[in-house]
């Protein structure tokens, strides 16, 4: 009898330790669960980063620019700037996820000095003084207005028009330009996919074959027929440099890669140096040059 005592009491303790077990282990799965639930519900939160509001205007910094009120196809009202430049290319400045336009006029300025080509700098949906909500098909239709505005305005010429994308107007710049013809295609920081960066980002969290958002610049890549120049930082701190080379990889010729030295993902325009500014130029200067031809 003590031994089927001893015997039973160790079963139950057996029993119960199984049931922690097995408690903890649902809670994982719950906890799992809960948290893919909340990314993929509260997906484009994770996404884009837009702030409201004016901020900076060119004019701080003494440069000459107009207003630009345009809807999108879709009816959605957007603002950009247009900055009147000195020759035949005109840039469709395509921003990253976060802030808005008047956060970026010191770049804008240095643009100016450094490469004196028009540019139009748009704000996506949600961003700035643009109506409406962030998302990937809108941004696209964004990138449709944009370029429209800039082939119907007399002061550019319409064969001169640069998609400049920056992380997040990266991805949109290569899907207009596997639609559309223009004259280059510059990606500062890219990033593969939103796939690619949820798992780069959450490498324990298997979110990213339920993702909506795509982005995928990976897999557009090869369609773009314009000359491509992609600068990314080794030290990228958001988008990994493999993501760059991966989609350098990818890309037909003409290419070009620009590693950037001494910068991080959103600094390269003043800590880039000489050889950050030195490629767009010398990019900038040979699509002219072929302009010509």
């Amino acid at each position: 009898m003590a031994l089927g005592v001893v015997s039973g009491v160790g079963w139950v303790k057996a029993c119960a330790a199984a049931r922690r077990r097995a408690g903890v282990w649902l809670t994982a799965v719950l906890l799992a669960a809960l948290a893919l639930a909340g990314v993929m519900w509260f997906e484009e939160s994770f996404i884009y980063f837009p702030s409201r509001g004016g901020g900076e205007t060119p004019s701080r910094w003494g440069i000459a620019y107009r207003d630009v009120e345009l809807t999108a196809a879709d009816g959605v009202r957007l603002h950009a700037w247009y900055v009147p430049g000195q020759g035949p290319l005109t840039l469709l400045w395509l921003h990253g996820n976060a802030g808005h336009i008047g956060h970026r006029v010191e770049q804008l300025a240095l643009i100016q000095q450094r490469l004196g080509v028009g540019v139009l700098m748009l704000d996506y949906r949600g961003y700035g003084r643009s109506e409406g909500t962030p998302s990937e098909r809108g941004t696209y239709h964004d990138a449709d207005a944009a370029l429209a505005y800039l082939r119907a305005t007399p002061e550019v010429d319409p064969s001169g028009v640069v998609l400049y994308g920056q992380s997040l107007g990266a991805a949109v710049a290569v899907e207009l330009a596997t639609r559309e013809r223009v004259r280059g295609l510059i990606l500062e920081g890219p990033f593969a996919s939103v796939p690619a960066m949820a798992r780069a980002v959450y490498p324990w969290l298997p979110i990213w074959p339920l993702l909506r958002t795509r982005y995928d610049s990976l897999a557009r890549i090869s369609m773009v027929g314009t000359p491509l120049l992609i600068l990314h930082s080794e030290r990228d701190e958001v988008v990994p440099y493999d993501q760059g080379r991966a989609l350098y990889a990818a890309a037909a010729e003409p290419k070009r890669f620009h590693s950037i030295i001494g910068a991080g993902h959103n600094d390269a325009y003043y800590r880039g140096g000489d050889g950050y500014w030195g490629a767009l130029a010398e990019f900038l200067a040979d699509l002219e040059q072929h302009a010509r031809k």
